[in-house]
């Protein structure tokens, strides 16, 4: 089975571990039931970096969804084709766990049945830790996912303006996830918390509907000047984007710069104030999700 799963951009800005956006930027797996043994090969991002043994995370994935569904296959052989930049906010974790999780699904006999969607969900919060870039990752579009416990997991999509044109502007360095988590505090002042709250109700409003109201519905005081020492040169293009009315974010945990951009003029206006050592993604939206795509073209 071929698998193809989207980059995702989280956060958006106030919707802090809630709000996801699928982006046209792939990565291909392909699985194989084999007589024994695990092969793994890998081409793309992070190829000379990932572990080629039970320790891969497509791999990881792959097992607890046959677990989930009881039982484990002779061998695997598993072909990775990787365009998600790793380290840098845009979801690589969360398209190899959604991959994985996808492609064990198709690869079983009634599958759809032994795993259904709500499943598939619940599997990828519980391997990721936050519903947000594996919700977009399986759904496509704009995603709002919450939890009610670190077991479950819900979701539910948006559908964004045909005029959003987001752009991704990725510097070289890496930042691990957890290092930005530690930099957030445990609490925050109330009026902060009721800001994002305002702003992040209208966020999904501002993308399907209302572009106008992009600048006011991705401003965050929840978790972006907390990371700033993280990421200096990110959160000042930002701040100089956000100065001429561009919806210019920080992607995920970073360090990537997301501009949720309303016209082609934003989207040349943007790249012309990116310092060079931002490589400038013009991405469509990706709309359909993780998907089974034939072995061929």
């Amino acid at each position: 089975m071929r698998i193809r799963v989207p980059a995702t951009s989280a956060n958006l800005g106030p919707a802090f571990d809630s709000a996801g956006l699928a982006l046209a930027l792939h990565d291909d797996v392909v699985a194989r039931v084999a007589d024994g043994g695990l092969l793994i090969d890998v081409a793309g991002e992070g190829a000379d970096r990932v572990p080629r043994n039970e320790r891969h995370l497509v791999v990881k994935a792959m097992r607890a969804a046959f677990r989930l569904m009881g039982g484990q296959p002779r061998g695997l052989e598993l072909v990775c084709a990787n365009r998600i930049p790793h380290g840098r906010g845009l979801g690589s974790s969360a398209a190899a766990i959604v991959a994985g999780i996808a492609a064990a699904r198709a690869l079983v006999v009634g599958g759809d049945e032994r795993l259904d969607d709500a499943a598939v969900l619940d599997l990828a919060h519980r391997m990721e830790g936050h519903p947000d870039n594996v919700a977009a990752a399986i759904c496509g579009g704009l995603t709002l996912a919450w939890s009610d416990s670190p077991d479950s997991a819900h979701a539910v999509r948006h559908e964004p303006g045909d005029w959003l044109r987001p752009v991704a502007f990725v510097p070289t360095t890496q930042l691990k996830t957890a290092k930005a988590r530690a930099l957030l505090p445990a609490t925050v002042p109330l009026a902060d918390a009721a800001r994002a709250a305002g702003r992040a109700a209208l966020l999904s409003t501002a993308l399907t509907t209302a572009p106008e109201r992009l600048l006011a519905a991705t401003s965050d005081t929840l978790h972006q000047e907390y990371r700033r020492s993280a990421y200096p040169r990110s959160m000042a293009l930002v701040d100089v984007l956000r100065a001429e009315g561009i919806a210019a974010v920080v992607s995920g945990a970073g360090p990537t710069v997301l501009v949720l951009a309303r016209d082609d003029d934003e989207v040349e206006a943007a790249s012309a104030r990116a310092p060079k050592w931002f490589s400038a993604y013009r991405l469509d939206v990706d709309r359909e999700g993780v998907e089974v795509v034939p072995l061929s073209g």
